[in-house]
């Protein structure tokens, strides 16, 4: 299996185990970092995300993919709530809009390779950024990385 198909083998899982509950599966990511794979779990919940939700979420997961042992790669379990959630679907820019968010570029962008701001949304498959009043687009063929901010 591709990291891919696991991912939504996993979101399928997930969804099965959030579905009685106000839990909401924002992202599923396996990916491999320094030598170890990692299965992260984002969610949310509408009066914010608990100790005790991830804590439900990592046990409910984990015996079930340990009885059935889907994936090929030892890997850690991570389940985190969304707040500074990697940006990656279309969706994720319908979902987040009016957001603080991070994007970093692989080229600069108005001289800067690092622009936070006021997420406007995703037109013509450009970043649409409000930075203290000036409207940015950044075409995502340009994005390294692009991820909400925590507001406090």
């Amino acid at each position: 299996m591709n990291p891919k198909d696991i991912e939504d083998l996993v979101t399928g899982m997930l969804n099965e185990i959030v579905k009685d509950t106000n839990i909401e599966i924002i992202d599923v990511m396996f990916d491999k970092e320094g030598g170890q794979w990692f299965l992260r779990v984002y969610i949310d919940c509408p009066t914010g995300v608990s100790m005790d939700d991830c804590t439900f979420v990592n046990e409910q997961l984990g015996e079930e993919l340990d009885t059935l042992d889907p994936l090929p790669h030892s890997y850690v379990l991570e389940v985190s709530s969304s707040g500074e959630k990697p940006l990656r679907k279309e969706s994720d820019y319908v979902r987040f809009r009016n957001r603080r968010v991070l994007v970093k570029t692989y080229a600069p962008i108005s001289g800067k390779k690092s622009l936070e701001g006021k997420l406007l949304g995703l037109v013509d498959d450009c970043i649409s950024l409000d930075m203290d009043g000036d409207i940015v687009d950044i075409p995502r063929s340009k994005v390294s990385q692009a991820r909400l901010v925590v507001e406090i």
